[in-house]
Protein backbone atom coordinates (compact mmCIF):
# COMPACT_ATOMS: atom_id res chain seq x y z
CA UNK A 1 0.00 0.00 0.00
CA UNK A 2 1.13 3.56 -0.74
CA UNK A 3 0.93 6.08 2.10
CA UNK A 4 0.72 9.87 2.07
CA UNK A 5 4.18 11.40 2.50
CA UNK A 6 3.65 14.99 1.32
CA UNK A 7 1.50 16.49 4.02
CA UNK A 8 -0.44 19.74 4.12
CA UNK A 9 -2.69 19.10 7.12
CA UNK A 10 -1.29 17.80 10.41
CA UNK A 11 -3.66 16.42 13.06
CA UNK A 12 -2.60 16.59 16.71
CA UNK A 13 -4.56 14.75 19.40
CA UNK A 14 -3.52 15.78 22.89
CA UNK A 15 -2.17 19.26 23.57
CA UNK A 16 0.01 18.95 26.67
CA UNK A 17 3.73 19.64 26.68
CA UNK A 18 4.47 17.05 23.97
CA UNK A 19 1.36 17.59 21.89
CA UNK A 20 1.81 21.36 21.85
CA UNK A 21 5.43 20.82 20.81
CA UNK A 22 4.26 18.86 17.78
CA UNK A 23 1.77 21.60 16.95
CA UNK A 24 4.47 24.29 17.17
CA UNK A 25 6.85 22.28 14.95
CA UNK A 26 4.16 21.63 12.33
CA UNK A 27 3.05 25.27 12.26
CA UNK A 28 6.67 26.40 11.95
CA UNK A 29 6.97 24.24 8.83
CA UNK A 30 4.03 25.97 7.17
CA UNK A 31 1.41 23.27 7.73
CA UNK A 32 -2.25 23.58 8.61
CA UNK A 33 -2.78 22.04 12.04
CA UNK A 34 -6.02 20.68 13.45
CA UNK A 35 -5.91 19.93 17.19
CA UNK A 36 -8.17 18.14 19.64
CA UNK A 37 -8.00 17.73 23.40
CA UNK A 38 -11.01 17.13 25.68
CA UNK A 39 -9.48 18.81 28.75
CA UNK A 40 -11.14 22.03 29.94
CA UNK A 41 -9.24 25.10 28.77
CA UNK A 42 -7.10 23.01 26.42
CA UNK A 43 -7.29 25.37 23.44
CA UNK A 44 -6.20 28.42 25.46
CA UNK A 45 -3.34 26.47 27.07
CA UNK A 46 -2.22 25.14 23.67
CA UNK A 47 -2.14 28.56 22.04
CA UNK A 48 -0.20 29.93 25.02
CA UNK A 49 2.43 27.17 24.75
CA UNK A 50 2.80 27.69 21.00
CA UNK A 51 3.20 31.45 21.51
CA UNK A 52 5.91 30.82 24.12
CA UNK A 53 7.78 28.55 21.68
CA UNK A 54 7.43 30.84 18.67
CA UNK A 55 10.40 33.20 19.37
CA UNK A 56 12.78 30.22 19.36
CA UNK A 57 11.23 28.93 16.14
CA UNK A 58 11.60 32.37 14.55
CA UNK A 59 15.24 32.41 15.58
CA UNK A 60 15.73 28.94 14.11
CA UNK A 61 14.00 29.97 10.89
CA UNK A 62 10.36 29.53 9.89
CA UNK A 63 9.23 27.65 6.81
CA UNK A 64 7.22 29.27 3.99
CA UNK A 65 3.70 30.07 5.16
CA UNK A 66 4.45 29.41 8.82
CA UNK A 67 1.85 31.04 11.03
CA UNK A 68 0.20 30.48 14.40
CA UNK A 69 -3.05 31.45 12.68
CA UNK A 70 -3.02 28.13 10.82
CA UNK A 71 -3.97 26.30 14.03
CA UNK A 72 -7.62 25.22 14.28
CA UNK A 73 -9.00 23.61 17.44
CA UNK A 74 -11.96 21.23 17.08
CA UNK A 75 -14.31 19.47 19.47
CA UNK A 76 -14.30 15.89 18.16
CA UNK A 77 -11.80 13.23 17.19
CA UNK A 78 -13.49 12.79 13.84
CA UNK A 79 -13.23 16.47 12.96
CA UNK A 80 -9.57 16.42 13.93
CA UNK A 81 -8.45 13.51 11.75
CA UNK A 82 -10.83 13.13 8.81
CA UNK A 83 -8.98 15.52 6.46
CA UNK A 84 -5.50 15.02 7.92
CA UNK A 85 -2.59 13.80 5.81
CA UNK A 86 -0.71 12.77 8.95
CA UNK A 87 -1.85 12.15 12.52
CA UNK A 88 0.16 12.42 15.74
CA UNK A 89 -1.43 11.30 19.01
CA UNK A 90 0.05 12.56 22.30
CA UNK A 91 -2.47 11.35 24.88
CA UNK A 92 -1.63 10.25 28.46
CA UNK A 93 0.29 6.98 28.91
CA UNK A 94 -2.65 4.68 29.61
CA UNK A 95 -3.16 1.54 27.57
CA UNK A 96 -6.95 1.50 27.89
CA UNK A 97 -7.17 5.14 26.81
CA UNK A 98 -4.94 4.67 23.77
CA UNK A 99 -6.75 1.49 22.70
CA UNK A 100 -10.08 3.30 22.63
CA UNK A 101 -8.60 6.46 21.12
CA UNK A 102 -6.91 4.69 18.22
CA UNK A 103 -9.99 2.65 17.42
CA UNK A 104 -11.79 5.99 16.91
CA UNK A 105 -8.88 7.73 15.15
CA UNK A 106 -8.27 4.95 12.65
CA UNK A 107 -11.97 4.59 11.85
CA UNK A 108 -12.27 8.28 10.94
CA UNK A 109 -8.89 8.84 9.25
CA UNK A 110 -7.95 8.43 5.60
CA UNK A 111 -6.79 4.83 5.13
CA UNK A 112 -3.50 6.01 3.59
CA UNK A 113 -2.67 8.52 6.35
CA UNK A 114 0.14 7.48 8.71
CA UNK A 115 -0.85 7.46 12.39
CA UNK A 116 1.91 8.08 14.93
CA UNK A 117 1.85 7.95 18.71
CA UNK A 118 4.12 9.93 21.01
CA UNK A 119 4.13 7.20 23.64
CA UNK A 120 7.43 6.83 25.47
CA UNK A 121 6.94 3.31 26.76
CA UNK A 122 3.77 1.53 25.64
CA UNK A 123 4.16 -0.95 22.81
CA UNK A 124 2.38 -0.27 19.50
CA UNK A 125 1.24 -3.88 19.05
CA UNK A 126 -0.79 -3.47 22.24
CA UNK A 127 -2.49 -0.11 21.85
CA UNK A 128 -3.10 -0.42 18.09
CA UNK A 129 -4.80 -3.80 18.61
CA UNK A 130 -8.26 -2.41 17.74
CA UNK A 131 -7.10 0.03 15.05
CA UNK A 132 -8.40 -0.08 11.51
CA UNK A 133 -5.64 -0.48 8.91
CA UNK A 134 -3.00 -1.14 11.61
CA UNK A 135 -0.34 -1.51 8.91
CA UNK A 136 -0.05 2.32 8.88
CA UNK A 137 0.15 2.69 12.68
CA UNK A 138 3.42 3.21 14.55
CA UNK A 139 5.20 5.03 17.37
CA UNK A 140 6.83 8.39 16.67
CA UNK A 141 8.46 9.16 20.02
CA UNK A 142 9.89 12.70 20.24
CA UNK A 143 11.87 14.53 22.90
CA UNK A 144 11.02 17.70 24.78
CA UNK A 145 11.03 20.39 23.45
CA UNK A 146 9.58 18.68 20.39
CA UNK A 147 9.73 21.87 18.33
CA UNK A 148 13.56 22.09 18.66
CA UNK A 149 15.04 18.66 19.39
CA UNK A 150 15.34 16.67 16.16
CA UNK A 151 15.32 13.06 17.43
CA UNK A 152 12.18 10.98 16.85
CA UNK A 153 12.18 7.23 17.53
CA UNK A 154 10.05 5.25 15.07
CA UNK A 155 8.77 1.90 16.34
CA UNK A 156 6.54 -0.43 14.37
CA UNK A 157 4.13 -2.97 15.83
CA UNK A 158 3.46 -6.49 14.64
CA UNK A 159 1.11 -5.22 11.90
CA UNK A 160 3.12 -2.16 10.81
CA UNK A 161 4.31 -2.40 7.22
CA UNK A 162 7.85 -1.51 6.13
CA UNK A 163 6.27 0.99 3.72
CA UNK A 164 4.70 2.80 6.68
CA UNK A 165 8.08 3.00 8.43
CA UNK A 166 9.61 4.49 5.28
CA UNK A 167 6.72 6.94 4.91
CA UNK A 168 7.08 8.05 8.54
CA UNK A 169 10.81 8.62 8.02
CA UNK A 170 10.03 10.83 5.03
CA UNK A 171 7.39 12.82 6.92
CA UNK A 172 9.45 13.38 10.06
CA UNK A 173 12.50 14.33 8.00
CA UNK A 174 10.41 16.93 6.17
CA UNK A 175 9.52 18.32 9.59
CA UNK A 176 13.22 18.87 10.30
CA UNK A 177 13.66 15.79 12.48
CA UNK A 178 16.22 12.98 12.67
CA UNK A 179 14.24 9.70 12.54
CA UNK A 180 15.73 6.71 14.35
CA UNK A 181 14.13 3.37 13.49
CA UNK A 182 14.06 1.17 16.59
CA UNK A 183 14.67 -2.32 15.22
CA UNK A 184 12.73 -4.22 17.89
CA UNK A 185 9.56 -3.49 19.82
CA UNK A 186 11.06 -3.13 23.31
CA UNK A 187 9.73 -1.20 26.33
CA UNK A 188 11.29 2.25 26.63
CA UNK A 189 12.76 2.03 23.12
CA UNK A 190 16.38 3.32 23.01
CA UNK A 191 16.82 6.81 24.41
CA UNK A 192 14.47 6.49 27.38
CA UNK A 193 16.10 3.24 28.47
CA UNK A 194 19.41 5.09 28.65
CA UNK A 195 17.86 8.09 30.39
CA UNK A 196 16.05 5.85 32.87
CA UNK A 197 19.34 4.23 33.91
CA UNK A 198 20.91 7.64 34.54
CA UNK A 199 17.79 8.86 36.37
CA UNK A 200 17.83 5.87 38.73
CA UNK A 201 21.48 6.46 39.59
CA UNK A 202 20.80 10.16 40.16
CA UNK A 203 17.97 9.35 42.58
CA UNK A 204 20.23 6.93 44.46
CA UNK A 205 22.88 9.64 44.83
CA UNK A 206 20.29 12.03 46.30
CA UNK A 207 18.80 9.31 48.49
CA UNK A 208 22.21 8.31 49.86
CA UNK A 209 23.18 11.91 50.63
CA UNK A 210 26.05 11.86 48.14
CA UNK A 211 24.96 14.93 46.19
CA UNK A 212 22.17 17.44 45.75
CA UNK A 213 20.08 17.68 42.59
CA UNK A 214 22.05 20.76 41.55
CA UNK A 215 25.40 19.06 42.04
CA UNK A 216 24.29 16.07 39.98
CA UNK A 217 23.11 18.36 37.19
CA UNK A 218 26.48 20.14 37.34
CA UNK A 219 28.27 16.80 36.98
CA UNK A 220 26.34 16.24 33.75
CA UNK A 221 26.25 19.70 32.21
CA UNK A 222 29.92 20.56 32.84
CA UNK A 223 31.20 17.09 32.00
CA UNK A 224 29.74 14.26 29.96
CA UNK A 225 26.75 16.27 28.80
CA UNK A 226 28.94 18.56 26.71
CA UNK A 227 30.47 15.57 24.93
CA UNK A 228 27.13 13.82 24.50
CA UNK A 229 25.70 16.80 22.64
CA UNK A 230 27.88 16.17 19.60
CA UNK A 231 29.61 12.80 20.00
CA UNK A 232 27.45 10.43 22.03
CA UNK A 233 28.79 7.66 24.27
CA UNK A 234 30.46 5.08 22.04
CA UNK A 235 32.48 7.55 19.98
CA UNK A 236 33.52 9.40 23.14
CA UNK A 237 34.83 6.18 24.67
CA UNK A 238 36.56 5.30 21.40
CA UNK A 239 38.66 8.45 21.82
CA UNK A 240 39.31 7.52 25.45
CA UNK A 241 41.09 4.43 24.15
CA UNK A 242 43.71 6.58 22.43
CA UNK A 243 45.13 5.51 19.08
CA UNK A 244 44.11 1.91 19.77
CA UNK A 245 40.48 3.04 20.02
CA UNK A 246 37.56 1.09 21.40
CA UNK A 247 39.31 -2.28 21.73
CA UNK A 248 41.89 -0.76 24.09
CA UNK A 249 39.20 1.09 26.01
CA UNK A 250 37.19 -2.12 26.52
CA UNK A 251 40.30 -3.96 27.64
CA UNK A 252 41.41 -1.25 30.06
CA UNK A 253 38.08 -0.17 31.53
CA UNK A 254 35.92 -3.23 30.93
CA UNK A 255 36.78 -4.83 34.30
CA UNK A 256 35.31 -1.78 36.07
CA UNK A 257 31.89 -2.87 34.81
CA UNK A 258 32.05 -5.68 37.36
CA UNK A 259 32.63 -3.28 40.25
CA UNK A 260 29.58 -2.34 42.35
CA UNK A 261 29.55 1.32 41.33
CA UNK A 262 25.93 1.44 40.25
CA UNK A 263 22.52 0.19 41.30
CA UNK A 264 20.13 -1.44 38.86
CA UNK A 265 16.87 -1.29 40.87
CA UNK A 266 15.36 2.14 41.47
CA UNK A 267 15.38 3.46 45.02
CA UNK A 268 12.17 3.42 47.03
CA UNK A 269 10.35 6.70 46.39
CA UNK A 270 9.94 7.61 50.05
CA UNK A 271 8.42 10.90 51.15
CA UNK A 272 11.88 12.06 52.20
CA UNK A 273 13.42 11.31 48.81
CA UNK A 274 10.59 13.07 47.00
CA UNK A 275 10.91 16.07 49.33
CA UNK A 276 14.70 16.19 48.82
CA UNK A 277 14.29 16.14 45.03
CA UNK A 278 11.54 18.76 45.05
CA UNK A 279 13.44 21.04 47.43
CA UNK A 280 16.64 20.67 45.42
CA UNK A 281 15.01 21.48 42.10
CA UNK A 282 13.07 24.37 43.66
CA UNK A 283 16.37 25.83 44.80
CA UNK A 284 17.76 25.41 41.28
CA UNK A 285 14.70 27.10 39.78
CA UNK A 286 14.95 30.06 42.15
CA UNK A 287 12.70 32.98 41.27
CA UNK A 288 12.40 32.02 37.59
CA UNK A 289 9.07 30.86 36.21
CA UNK A 290 8.76 27.64 34.23
CA UNK A 291 8.00 29.68 31.10
CA UNK A 292 11.14 31.80 31.61
CA UNK A 293 13.26 28.68 32.08
CA UNK A 294 11.74 27.19 28.91
CA UNK A 295 12.82 30.28 26.96
CA UNK A 296 16.35 30.02 28.43
CA UNK A 297 16.44 26.33 27.50
CA UNK A 298 15.27 27.06 23.96
CA UNK A 299 17.82 29.85 23.40
CA UNK A 300 20.63 27.67 24.72
CA UNK A 301 19.56 24.65 22.68
CA UNK A 302 19.60 26.80 19.56
CA UNK A 303 23.09 28.00 20.44
CA UNK A 304 24.34 24.44 20.98
CA UNK A 305 22.69 23.15 17.79
CA UNK A 306 24.14 26.07 15.84
CA UNK A 307 27.62 25.53 17.26
CA UNK A 308 27.54 21.79 16.50
CA UNK A 309 26.28 22.41 12.97
CA UNK A 310 28.96 25.04 12.29
CA UNK A 311 31.72 22.82 13.66
CA UNK A 312 30.58 19.83 11.59
CA UNK A 313 30.53 22.01 8.47
CA UNK A 314 34.13 23.08 9.10
CA UNK A 315 35.12 19.42 9.34
CA UNK A 316 33.21 18.42 6.21
CA UNK A 317 30.47 16.58 8.10
CA UNK A 318 26.70 16.80 7.69
CA UNK A 319 24.63 17.72 10.74
CA UNK A 320 23.20 14.19 10.93
CA UNK A 321 26.64 12.52 10.90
Amino acid sequence: MTFITEIKTFAALGSGVIGSGWVARALAHGLDVVAWDPAPGAEQALRKRVANAWPALQQQGLGPGASQARLRFVSTIEACVRDADFIQESAPERLDLKLDLHAQISAAAKPDAIIGSSTSGLLPSEFYESARHPERCLVGHPFNPVYLLPLVEIVGGKHTSPAAIDAAKTIYTALGMRPLHVRKEVPGFIADRLLEALWREALHLVNDGVATTGEIDDAIRFGAGLRWSFMGTFLTYTLAGGDAGMRHFMSQFGPALKLPWTYLPAPELTDKLIDDVVEGTSEQLGERSIAALERYRDDTLLAVLGAVQASKARHGMAFGD
